[in-house]
């Protein structure tokens, strides 16, 4: 009997292991299977909001000048869906006040972008798949919160226009970045620059720069290097004098200089025969000079222009010549009566 018993007993043990493999294995298969309904409703669920958010952002797309135009303005739009891939025959985006916080790396999908810009969000950084897109003609993202420019973008061989003001921090900019031979216009206003970078100075095709409300504390003694710019923008910066060379730059013909720190004018400008509008507004120049014989029908504007433009800059530079004529005549008049002294 005891044999039978201990039979039983093992059967029974076998039985009970089995029928809990069997269970363990039914509420394993049972979890597996809700897994991948809820992995289908996700999916599911995530696509459906994918069309939705397609859907929304096709609203946002339309057709100016022959080109494509994505348009969001005062929305909400911290990220970008990846979904928007699917629109990557885009020429421009023209993204404003959504609180973007990043350009997306799937920006080098729209290989048709023509103009990206940006201006006024909350965008950190630049990412280096930027630099992937070679027929980027505008960049435009002022007032957002970059601290840098990646070495990337001066792979945007098409780059004319770009636009990085008052991002506060910005302070410098890759030394390739006078690989972009195309360049014409560059704002780098409201930033962190001491002076004008090298690399700025070096960039072939640049005609207009604004590096206005930065810390300038002196220009570049080679800036007639910049042979083609005709619109400089200075104002509101430390400059305390000007080197003489940019007499030199021959086809500037815009100069603003107000809310500086300049003595003087140097003499040599006078020579800059097309230097249309120079603007000298509250620097502490050591002469106190004002035009004669303001002609009193000329318009409030064409007189600002008078009293601070190249006419004052003429009569600035006559005066000065003359007082310090006057001074080293004076000089010279006591170092005689002195001598006169001594010989009597």
């Amino acid at each position: 009997m005891t044999g039978v018993t201990v039979c039983f007993g093992t059967v029974n043990s076998i039985k009970s292991l089995w029928e809990t493999r069997i269970k363990k294995n039914k509420e394993e298969l049972k979890r597996e299977k809700e897994q991948r309904e809820r992995a289908a409703v996700g999916r599911l669920t995530g696509a459906w909001e994918d069309r939705i958010t397609l859907a929304k952002l096709k609203e946002k797309i339309m057709t100016e000048d022959g080109r494509v135009i994505l348009r969001i303005e005062n929305e909400e739009w911290k990220t970008l869906p990846a979904a928007l891939v699917q629109l990557s025959q885009i020429q421009e985006w023209q993204l404003h006040r959504t609180g973007l916080q990043k350009i997306p790396r799937f920006i080098s999908s729209f290989q048709s972008l023509i103009v990206l810009d940006l201006s006024r969000n909350a965008i950190t950084d630049i990412p280096k798949e930027i630099g992937k897109l070679t027929h980027l003609r505008e960049l435009l993202v002022s007032y957002n919160r970059l601290n840098c420019v990646p070495e990337e973008l001066c792979s945007c061989e098409s780059l004319e226009r770009l636009e990085l003001a008052m991002n506060r921090d910005l302070d410098e900019l890759p030394q390739q970045f006078n690989n972009l031979k195309k360049l014409h216009h560059l704002d780098l206003s409201m930033n962190q620059f001491t002076t004008i970078p090298e690399c700025v100075v070096n960039l072939p095709a640049l005609e207009w720069l604004d590096m206005g409300g930065n810390r300038l504390e002196r220009l570049p003694d080679d800036i007639h290097r910049m042979e083609k710019l005709h619109t400089l923008w200075l104002q509101r910066n430390e400059l305390e004098y000007l080197p003489d060379n940019i007499s030199r730059m021959h086809n500037l013909d815009t100069l603003v200089l107000s809310r500086n720190k300049l003595r003087d004018i140097p003499p040599l400008m006078e020579d800059m025969t097309n230097l249309r509008f120079v603007n000298f507004r509250d620097n502490p120049l050591t002469y106190d000079v004002t035009l004669p014989d303001i002609k009193e029908d000329v318009a409030e504007e064409e007189n600002d222009r008078e009293m601070f433009g190249r006419e004052f800059m003429h009569h600035y530079i006559h005066e000065a010549r003359k007082r310090e004529s006057q001074n080293y005549t004076s000089v010279l008049n006591v170092m005689l009566d002195s001598m006169t002294e001594e010989v009597a």
